[in-house]
């Protein structure tokens, strides 16, 4: 067994077909497929399902995906302790549903960024699901998922939770719910609303508190930042969590704003998630450092009511 073929293996996993990781790796399709059949037949597992239509991992290759994700873990490990001068850099890759991205997550970054200069953070948009699912089989360091407070966090991952906040109206500050000192479901239903797709805590909410009524024209949209935006072009109001909207550049610039809503107590939290390992890369550890204590310095500072 080669190091080779496990990262041929991830890369398929990662990217969903042969052709694409064949493209990113600079192999033919062909040599690749080969390489995976020789893994597979020492391992006596059928790792990808093969079909005209592509290449996907199988349901056993999956279950070897967590295994396979520390050996690549420790072999990085490995590199990066030889490594004395830091010549080869790292990459770390998070999942984030947007959740605040430009207030907690962004500044992390920058902090992290100035200690570690050789490391690549590619932070990547996706949905609850997604992330947890990415997060399980290796191909994602860390995720940052928002839940609604009676949502169980999968219990296969490391788990910490950030912030606490209350959703709360997002509008530009011409708008007639800014008036408001609280927005009811009759206001909000009166104004053009932007949502979240389906597979967002907050799609769920704003589901549950209409109660199946329609507002007057709504838009779909992924993540909390593009919802910001929308909202900032006067497209209508959005819903987001307070820790989403409170700090984030075009509040502090005095484009949007937020107002409760009207006798609602549902409580949201950021967690971030990480895979359960017995070692942690020093690069992972310390950017999951940073978040969480730049999380408790903004839970001090604005403390929710």
């Amino acid at each position: 067994m080669r190091m080779e073929q496990l990262e041929y293996l991830a890369a398929v996993t990662r990217l969903g077909s042969l052709r694409r990781a064949a493209e990113e790796l600079h192999l033919s399709q062909p040599a690749l497929s080969e390489t995976l059949r020789n893994l597979e037949r020492e391992l006596g597992v059928e790792l990808l399902e093969r079909r005209r239509s592509g290449a996907r991992i199988s349901d056993e290759g999956r279950e070897l995906l967590p295994h396979i994700a520390e050996v690549l873990h420790a072999v990085d490990r490995l590199r990066q302790a030889a490594d004395s001068q830091h010549q080869v850099s790292r990459r770390l890759r998070l999942g984030t549903v947007s959740a605040a991205t430009a207030t907690l997550l962004a500044p992390a970054i920058r902090e992290f960024g100035a200690t570690h200069p050789s490391t690549q953070v590619e932070v990547i948009a996706d949905r609850q699901d997604g992330i947890q699912q990415h997060l399980t089989e290796g191909s994602f360091d860390l995720g940052v998922i928002s839940y609604l407070r009676d949502d169980d966090p999968p219990p296969g991952l490391h788990t910490t939770e950030l912030l606490r906040g209350r959703p709360v109206v997002c509008v530009r500050r011409d708008s007639p719910l800014a008036a408001l000192n609280a927005v009811t479901v009759a206001d909000l239903l009166a104004q053009p609303l932007i949502v979240m797709r389906s597979g967002y805590a907050m799609h769920r909410y704003v589901h549950r508190l209409l109660g199946g009524s329609a507002p007057s024209l709504s838009y779909a949209t992924d993540g909390a930042e593009m919802c910001k935006l929308m909202v900032a072009e006067g497209l209508g109001a959005t819903v987001l969590p307070d820790y989403s909207v409170l700090g984030d550049p075009l509040e502090r610039g005095g484009t949007i704003t937020c107002r409760p809503l009207a006798d609602d107590s549902t409580e949201l939290r950021v967690m971030i998630h990480r895979r359960r390992a017995r070692s942690v890369p020093t690069a992972e550890r310390d950017l999951h450092a940073i978040l969480v204590r730049r999380a408790a310095e903004q839970r001090r500072s604005r403390p929710v009511g």
